[in-house]
């Protein structure tokens, strides 16, 4: 086979109707696969220039909700409860400004999980249509199999190439979420001990 004959583009013109599918499958695959990693990439970002400040736009909604919290007396509350309390509702805001800023990071792992088993199908049927067109041939030559061997491989390779780098930017990106969910916590604490202070 030629060197144009293994582009992708020429493998996906001579696979057959399944096969294309499968192609077509992984191929948005890929592409969305991209999309969730600059989507978290962007969210990281947000979230980091927030908390190199005391005060921010992403996260002064938890802030206020914190602030009022302090405002409230119980009768018989220590300190430490009190404080506890207004670190809890703050958490309870930073959380929810973390888990929209993961977005679809949990559907990286889909993509990683399941695109290899697609592109493992679409070689299973490949290799199945390539017997069945050496069948009708009733020619075993290398000539004859290569072609449709080929085609079928591409599948896999088009699943990997899909879940490959899902994979790695799930695992890279799900770690540097979980480095800044620490850092948020830090901060509820650190806004609750100034809410209550404030408020003393």
């Amino acid at each position: 086979m030629d060197a144009l004959s293994l582009s992708p583009l020429a493998l996906f013109m001579q696979a057959g109707l399944v096969g294309k599918i499968v192609m077509v499958v992984l191929g948005l695959a890929s592409i969305w696969c991209w999309l969730l990693i600059v989507e978290a990439l962007f969210g990281l970002a947000r979230l980091s220039r927030a908390l190199r400040f005391t005060s921010s736009p992403l996260l002064e909604p938890s802030d206020l909700e914190g602030h009022e919290e302090a405002k409230i007396r119980i009768a018989g509350e220590t300190v430490s409860e009190r404080r506890a309390r207004v670190t809890e509702k703050l958490t309870r805001g930073h959380i929810e400004v973390l888990m929209k800023a993961e977005g679809g990071l949990a559907n990286l792992a889909v993509i990683s999980s399941v695109a290899p088993f697609i592109g493992l199908f679409g070689t299973v049927w490949g290799i199945m249509a390539s017997f069945a067109g050496i069948a009708a041939a009733h020619d075993t030559s290398l000539a004859v199999v290569a072609p449709g061997i080929a085609e079928a491989l591409a599948a896999t390779a088009y699943g990997l190439a899909a879940a490959i780098p899902a994979s790695i930017a799930y695992n890279r990106l799900g770690a540097a979420f979980s480095r800044i969910g620490q850092r948020m916590t830090h901060r509820a604490a650190d806004r609750a001990s100034q809410f209550c202070r404030d408020f003393a």
